[in-house]
C-alpha cells in the first residue's frame, strides 16, 4: 500500500446500547467484543511505523459505553499526534445538564471531530434526544461536529445526474452490509446481477481508512479483512497489502461482487438491490471457506 492509508477507525466495542435495523456489524446490547487500554496502545503504536496516518477515530458499537477507557485512548493518540475522531449515538446524554458533562472532557482532551448519529433508526421521531443534546453540547464547546442521519430506504422519482432515466434509484443512505440486509430490503427494486460489477462504495485498492476490532481483524470493508494484526503486525499487514492478490477483493476489484460470485462459482439470485447487497451475500456465503479474510462471524449475522 501506498500513502493513501490516512485513518485508522478503532471499533473500541460491537456492544451498543441500540439495536438499529441498519446496523451493518449487527451491534446490540448483547453483541460480544469490547477492546482493552493494552489493545489500543498496540493499534496506536503500530500507526505510528506506517507513517501516513493522520486520524484515528473511536467508534463502535457504542463507544460512550466504555467512556473512561475512552477517554484514556484519546489521551494517549493526542499525545503521540493524531487527530481523533469519534462516532456515537450521543449515549448518556439523558439532560441538557448531563451532555454537558459528558462533552466537556472530549474538549478539555482537543477532540477534533464528532459524529453523532440522529436519525429514526435511533430514536424514531423523538424532537428531543441524546444525539440532538451531544450535538448542542458539542456545538457550545466548539467541538467541530455534525450529525449523521440515514433514513429508511426508499425509491427516489427522479434519478440524479448521471444515473440512466427509468432506472430505479434507492435513497436513504443505509448500507445493505449486516443487519440492514434482514430488515430494510425487502420490497426494493432489484438489478440484475450482471450489472453489479464494481465496488462503488470502498476503494479496495488504494484504501484511506481501515477499521480494527478487538479480535485484531484490519478491516477494508465491515466484514472483508486485509488480515489479523494480533497475528501479523499493523504496519506490515499495511506494507504488503496488495488487493488483487487478495482472495476476495482481487475479484472484487476486477469485476465487483458479480465476479466475486462467478469465480468461486456461487449460486445466488438474479437481482439484488445493489451491489453492497449482492456481495454482502456471496461473501456470507464464503464465511466458513475463507476465515481469515471474512470476519468476525458476528458481522454476517452468524
Amino acid at each position: 500500500m501506498t500513502d493513501e492509508l490516512t485513518g485508522i477507525h478503532i471499533l473500541q466495542t460491537y456492544k451498543c446500547n441500540l439495536e438499529c435495523d441498519h446496523c451493518f456489524v449487527y451491534s446490540s446490547p448483547n453483541a460480544d467484543g469490547t477492546m482493552t487500554l493494552p489493545q489500543i496502545r498496540q493499534i496506536l503504536d503500530e500507526s505510528q511505523k506506517i507513517g501516513s496516518i493522520e486520524w484515528i477515530y473511536f467508534e463502535g458499537g457504542e463507544p460512550f459505553l466504555y467512556y473512561p477507557s475512552m477517554l484514556e485512548g484519546i489521551r494517549l493518540t493526542k499525545g503521540m499526534g493524531f487527530k481523533v475522531g469519534i462516532v456515537t449515538n450521543g449515549h448518556g446524554s439523558v439532560s441538557e445538564e448531563d451532555a454537558d458533562i459528558w462533552i466537556q472532557p472530549l474538549a478539555e482532551l482537543g477532540v477534533d471531530y464528532i459524529s453523532i448519529s440522529d436519525d429514526s433508526f435511533h430514536y424514531g421521531e423523538e424532537e428531543e434526544n441524546p444525539s440532538k443534546r451531544a450535538l448542542a453540547a458539542a456545538r457550545k464547546l466548539n467541538i467541530p461536529c455534525s450529525p449523521i442521519c440515514i433514513s429508511k430506504p426508499f425509491v427516489e422519482a427522479n434519478p440524479g445526474h448521471g444515473q440512466e432515466k427509468g432506472k430505479p434509484i434507492v435513497g436513504g443512505g443505509a448500507l445493505f452490509r449486516g443487519r440492514a440486509v434482514e430488515k430494510v430490503t425487502e420490497g426494493l427494486p432489484l438489478r440484475p446481477w450482471q450489472e453489479l460489477t464494481t465496488c462503488p462504495y470502498e476503494d479496495l485498492q488504494s484504501p484511506s481508512r481501515v477499521h480494527i476490532d478487538t479480535y485484531g481483524h484490519v478491516h477494508l470493508c465491515q466484514g472483508l479483512c486485509m488480515g489479523n494484526m494480533w497475528q501479523k503486525p499493523l504496519s506490515v499487514l499495511v506494507s504488503e497489502y496488495e488487493a488483487r492478490s487478495h482472495p476476495l477483493c482481487g475479484p472484487l476489484v476486477k469485476g465487483g461482487p458479480a465476479l466475486l460470485a462467478s469465480y468461486y462459482k456461487m449460486e445466488h439470485d438474479q437481482g439484488y438491490v445493489d451491489e453492497c447487497h449482492f456481495c454482502y451475500l456471496i461473501r456470507q456465503a464464503l464465511v466458513d471457506r475463507f476465515p481469515e479474510y471474512l470476519a468476525p462471524k458476528q458481522v454476517y449475522g452468524l
